[in-house]
């Protein structure tokens, strides 16, 4: 069958040449390039045209792979916003539904909460605001800590606290809907979103590695109303959720798109351009309309939701971009971040469409304090997946990673152990699969430097610097700098290689 319809296209085309051949009176010679050969060998097939017209099974063939080449992009370009949904519905389930009720992390969080790259050494409070049931929100900001304001494609609005227009004194925010057109009131830091959902989170910080200060503070002085209430606003609600096992991330799969087409229709019909709805329209999501397939492109979107997310890993664990590597001549240190804004943008002014996949796809929360310079500020980080030899990092082996004396950090630092599937903490024995200077347990060698061990079990006389491993599970970490200071951002210091030492 192969066989004769690959010689009745190579009729066809000596046809198709014979015609072209024949002379009339207005013909010129055509440039070889504009115009389609016969047959095409391409790495979805081979395409056959009949002078520049596709054959059916090339049509067909070709529709499908823009439905999969588009469903491909969207994954890559609106996960932020799946994120956010997926997170939203995380704390929906423990019972935070309302502006007004915050989940707070009491005892911290540990490796039974499924969130993507969270940390185990700050006290979290997280919600999120309603701005389509109240369209001007109040927070009241406690003194000394860190807090994000980000919509629901987890674009900035805001900082609160520490890098916040409060300083960290405390202060009053007024968050607006996209829809509000009322007068603004003075004594107020007000930010206007462009959705009516929106993320709130605030981190304190432990005292004598103790919780409890932060989350008195927290509870005592944090506080969310609506602005037309603020004579007797409803009393906050907050619930202990350390050790409540709960998911806050999105699907990789068809369900992707089912939740994006929820998020849509649930949104400020402008809360994303014209482009964006374009691409999402043709894909059969579009608000006001139901997101309906047939059982063909359910499977392409399905396929194309995984393609992305190999993707969105092969970006993320194995770049060849230098750009995102924070030393030109050591390939273990990265970021999405050490491009330099939270924007994603180059020096040249445009848009690192991977370093943007690299965040959405392993963490939650935008903000200018994790990018920018901001010496004594704010938290930096740096991840790695891979060990001194360029392998991946896998939790059968032990590996010791230097951290060289005199730490940048005004604060602390900390290094956390992720599973390399769910980009969430790694599940072991230990609670909190993580270690930082914090730590009574930790012991620095003669000139100051601390060697940590990563692995099934400790190296004798380690247990105090070590943090347990699954064997025959892939593993990467994140390195925490609290208060990073010049030494970071001048590269003067910087942390060693992951070496394996069995």
């Amino acid at each position: 069958m192969k066989l004769f319809i690959s010689t009745l296209f190579v009729f066809l085309g000596v046809l198709s040449l014979q015609a072209q051949s024949q002379k009339m009176k207005m013909t010129t010679d055509i440039p070889q390039g504009i115009s389609m050969p016969n047959e095409v060998e391409t790495r979805i097939g081979n395409l056959y045209f009949k002078d520049g017209f596709p054959s059916k099974e090339t049509s067909e063939l070709l529709k499908d792979y823009l439905v999969f080449n588009r469903a491909v992009d969207v994954f890559l370009d609106e996960m932020s916003a799946s994120s956010m949904y997926a997170m939203r519905n995380g704390y929906k389930e423990m019972g935070i539904v309302k502006s007004n009720q915050m989940a707070i992390f009491e005892t911290l969080m540990d490796s039974k909460a499924l969130w993507l790259t969270a940390n185990t050494e700050t006290v979290y409070a997280a919600n999120f605001l309603d701005l389509k049931t109240d369209n001007a929100l109040v927070i009241e900001a406690p003194a000394n800590v860190l807090g994000i304001l980000d919509d629901m494609w987890m674009r900035y609005v805001a900082d609160v606290g520490n890098a916040g227009p409060d300083k960290g004194k405390g202060g009053k925010y007024l968050i607006l809907s996209p829809d509000y057109e009322g007068e603004i009131p003075a004594g107020y830091y007000t930010f206007k979103s462009r959705t009516y959902g929106v993320w709130f989170i605030v981190r304190g910080f432990m005292v004598n590695g103790d919780t409890k200060p932060a989350v008195d503070n927290i509870k005592k002085h944090l506080k969310i109303y609506p602005l037309a209430k603020a004579d007797n606003p409803p009393a906050m609600e907050f619930k202990n959720v350390s050790g409540v096992a709960h998911n806050t991330i999105h699907p990789n799969n068809y369900e992707f798109y089912e939740e994006l087409d929820k998020l849509i229709q649930s949104e400020h019909p402008d809360a994303i351009n014209a482009e964006q709805k374009g691409r999402l329209a043709l894909l059969g999501i579009s608000k006001g309309h139901a997101f309906e397939l047939d059982e063909n492109k359910k499977q392409i979107l399905n396929e194309a939701a995984l393609t992305g997310a190999g993707i969105a890993r092969t970006i993320s664990f194995d770049s060849d971009d230098d750009m995102v590597y924070f030393y030109d001549d050591d390939k273990t240190w990265f970021s999405a971040f050490a491009i330099g804004n939270h924007e994603f943008m180059s020096k040249e002014g445009w848009l690192h469409l991977d370093a943007r996949t690299m965040f959405m796809y392993n963490a939650t929360g935008i903000t200018p304090a994790m990018a920018i310079e901001m010496v004594g500020v704010g938290s930096q980080y740096a991840a790695a997946a891979k060990d001194a030899d360029g392998k991946f990092l896998d939790g059968s082996k032990t590996y010791k990673l230097n951290i060289p004396a005199n730490v940048p950090a005004k604060d602390f630092w900390s290094i956390l152990l992720y599973d390399s599937q769910t980009r969430s903490m790694l599940q072991t024995d230990q609670r909190f699969p993580s270690i930082s200077s914090m730590a009574e347990r930790v012991q620095q060698n003669s000139d100051g430097s601390t060697d940590v061990y990563f692995g099934p079990k400790p190296p004798e006389g380690k247990e105090g610097n070590w943090v347990q491993t699954v064997p025959g599970k892939g593993f990467w970490l994140i390195l925490r700098l609290y208060g990073p200071l010049e030494p970071w951002f001048d590269k003067t210091w910087r942390p060693g290689k992951i070496i394996p030492i069995d």
